[in-house]
């Protein structure tokens, strides 16, 4: 949620302090600290910051303090990283305004005060500042401390996009695309996401591709929404690995990739998504992609389970319920293929799953699969391989079987 300090190197010449009051030999100090930096000299760098610090340049006291945030040059100390960004702060700086109230809303190194974070990201924001502006935004959206108002996020995320602000521009994006605060606009959310997907924000390009894939506020373009989809996955969003293994599990854009899926998946489940450990667990149930491996598929069932995944427990009840043999498992994960719940639809995997459990005797598998046959649905039509599944599920009691078979002798 928060936009913390911008890092050491790239602030060393952002914060405009003036020197005219400084002294040569502090503004000597700051150069040869800022040298030191970026030879990746942390150790000196520090020294010579500390040399500034004393003398009261605020420039040094800040970049000091970022290098205590980090353990650069020093031993980490978030409460001296606290103490010098105060020093700062209390010059009226803006950088260090917002970066204080990080702490604050954190609990890093401070007491952990909304409140103060507040007070602070609003003296920032007062002074144009993009961070202070989105992290105050996201106080209001969320409620934090204050009562949750979207008007005032939408203005102050809006205030901080204005200025490029990537994580605003996401933001805001969000709020239009679900109409949250502001009027529904799924155009104006794909331009938002189009500018912070340009920076190279995973999470708005892993959203502009969705968008694409659905021609949301965009045309439908299976290529763009592949080609920001990958840019998301790349950088780990394990939201954009999950949606792009379902687009190679469908040959959606792509070709059809099932060790690809797989793959993409399993990144996404190690980051512990839910419904990608469910796919996943599919995938290992039916060897689609990977070897079979029925414990496997278990364990990852018991993952997504665990976090509320529906899909996922009822695939565990199936898997508990059909242990003698598999039948039962085997033929209502037939029913989940065959109707695309919670998988893609694919009737010649429905059928051999219905095969497997019309092998071990499941009369719903034997009716099932005979429909299938007379059909021709993911297999070819078999009429007579349809009659003698129908005869062998009646045989066992099956009413719908017993029925079928009365129509067809009866020619109707």
């Amino acid at each position: 949620m928060r936009k913390a300090y911008l890092e050491a190197s790239a602030i060393m010449g952002a914060l405009i302090v003036s020197l005219s009051a400084c002294s040569p030999s502090v503004a000597d100090l700051d150069k040869q600290a800022e040298a030191a930096y970026d030879a990746k000299d942390f150790t000196k760098a520090a020294e010579l910051y500390q040399k500034a610090a004393d003398q009261g340049d605020a420039h040094a006291q800040y970049n000091l303090a970022l290098m205590y945030h980090d353990g650069e040059g020093v031993p980490k100390d978030l409460a001296k990283a606290a103490e010098l960004f105060q020093k700062v702060a209390d010059q009226g700086y803006a950088d260090a305004q917002n970066a204080l109230g990080v702490m604050y809303e954190e609990g890093g190194g401070v007491p952990k005060d909304i409140g103060k974070a507040k007070e602070l990201y609003q003296k920032a924001a007062d002074q144009g500042d993009a961070n202070a502006q989105y992290n105050l935004g996201a106080i209001y959206y969320n409620g934090l401390g204050v009562p949750k108002d979207l008007a005032k996020a939408a203005k102050l995320y809006q205030d901080a996009a204005d200025q490029g602000d990537a994580d605003a521009q996401y933001s805001l994006g969000v709020m239009y695309r679900d109409g949250d605060g502001v009027p529904k606009d799924l155009a104006k959310a794909a331009a938002l996401f189009q500018k912070a997907a340009d920076q190279g924000l995973a999470k708005a390009q892993g959203n502009l591709g969705v968008m694409y894939h659905n021609g949301e506020g965009v045309s439908k373009d299976d290529a763009k929404a592949i080609e920001f989809l990958q840019k998301a996955a790349d950088q780990g969003l394990a939201e954009a690995e999950y949606n792009l293994g379902n687009r190679y599990s469908n040959g959606q854009g792509v070709p059809k990739n099932l060790v690809k899926a797989a793959e993409l998946f399993q990144k996404a489940a190690d980051q512990g998504l839910a419904k990608a450990q469910y796919n996943l667990g599919v995938m290992y149930y039916s060897g689609l992609g990977v070897p079979k491996d029925l414990a496997k598929a278990t364990e990852l069932f018991q993952k997504a389970a665990d976090q509320g995944d529906a899909d996922a427990q009822e695939a565990l009840q199936r898997l508990k319920a059909g242990n003698q043999g598999n039948a039962e498992a085997q033929y209502n994960l037939g029913n989940m293929y065959y109707n695309g719940q919670g998988v893609p639809k694919d009737l010649a995997r429905a059928a051999k799953l219905y095969q497997d459990a019309a092998n071990q005797g499941d009369a719903n598998a034997q009716y099932n699969l005979g429909a299938i046959y007379y059909n021709g649905l993911g297999v070819p039509k078999d009429r007579a391989k349809a009659i003698k599944l129908f005869q062998k599920a009646a045989d066992q009691g099956d009413a719908d079987a017993q029925e079928v078979l009365q129509r067809l002798k009866a020619g109707k």
